[in-house]
């Protein structure tokens, strides 16, 4: 189920690269955003009434990181390989995690990280610099994410925030979406593409890990999870004929293995917190929970 997660995120950010020639990443970011929302609205039914200023406030915070990270991360596989983005995206929760760790038996993966990351660097590949910085960007939104998960849900309950999330992202995207792109959207297949995204990136991958956290452990399912840029690299491949260079896959590797083994370290500690995504969705889950705490789930 866990693969099978990372198997459904990863081939709905593909399939919707191949929707960019015809309606931009923005708008796939939109419909996304509308579609899943919709769907979650439809199961969860979040309530409007019964919230203090604090949870709205938290909520605010839990949108902007949502919002950015799912227009950024499209912004950035429109100009660079898929792959690529999210090995670069993964430095987001990686460096959560880093906050976290203890000691100096963590150094190795902090530096493993860091080699990682200057070997993009030096990269000669098909990288450019508006890719990157959105790259950059998404990761520092999932960062934030990661962060907003555990504070938004201890001001709503249960999946409420996600459906929220969604639909409040997508209000806000409506605009500048119906300027730039309204022309294009006139084509119903698009609205059944930006469907089908958000049920293999967003509903699915939601709809699995809520189980997956209540019957595997913790730290080998983050542990999994941290072979998502290997995933999208190889769903690229496949479908968008995406190669990255033997540098560019060394890099991915350390960012996966430092990925890996930051994640089991700091999971050794008693208060220690697992942090994971999927595709767009984070969940952050103490050890000292009896269960995963579906309320910081990440839509």
């Amino acid at each position: 189920m866990t693969l099978g997660s990372i198997v459904s995120m990863q081939l709905g950010s593909s399939l919707a690269k191949t929707v960019f020639p015809t309606v931009g990443p923005l708008a796939m970011a939109w419909l996304r955003l509308i579609a899943a929302g919709a769907i979650l609205a439809i199961i969860v039914r979040p309530r409007l009434r019964g919230h203090s200023r604090q949870d709205w406030l938290a909520l605010a915070w839990y949108v902007l990181a949502l919002a950015g990270m799912n227009v950024t991360f499209y912004q950035a596989i429109a100009r660079i390989p898929i792959g690529l983005t999210v090995t670069i995206e993964f430095l987001g929760p990686l460096v959560v995690a880093l906050l976290k760790a203890r000691g100096l038996r963590d150094l190795p993966w902090i530096g493993l990280a860091g080699v990682g990351v200057v070997i993009l660097g030096w990269s000669p590949g098909s990288a450019n610099w508006a890719g990157i910085g959105f790259s950059v960007l998404a990761a520092i939104c999932w960062g934030a994410y990661i962060l907003a998960a555990p504070h938004v849900g201890r001001h709503w309950h249960g999946a409420e925030p996600v459906a929220w999330a969604n639909l409040t992202g997508a209000v806000v995207l409506t605009a500048p979406v119906l300027m730039l792109d309204h022309e294009r959207l006139n084509q119903p297949w698009i609205w059944g593409a930006g469907l089908g995204v958000a049920l293999l990136s967003s509903v699915l991958p939601y709809a699995l890990e809520l189980h997956i956290l209540r019957t595997l452990d913790q730290r080998i399912f983050s542990i999994l999870m941290s072979l998502e840029p290997a995933f999208a690299a190889l769903f690229a491949l496949l479908i968008l004929g995406e190669a990255l260079t033997p540098v560019e896959l060394v890099a991915m590797a350390c960012v996966i293995v430092a990925s890996a083994g930051i994640t089991w370290s700091v999971a050794e500690g008693p208060t220690a917190r697992r942090a994971t995504k999927m595709g767009t969705e984070t969940k952050e889950v103490t050890q000292d929970e009896p269960e995963p705490r579906s309320d910081a789930a990440v839509g």
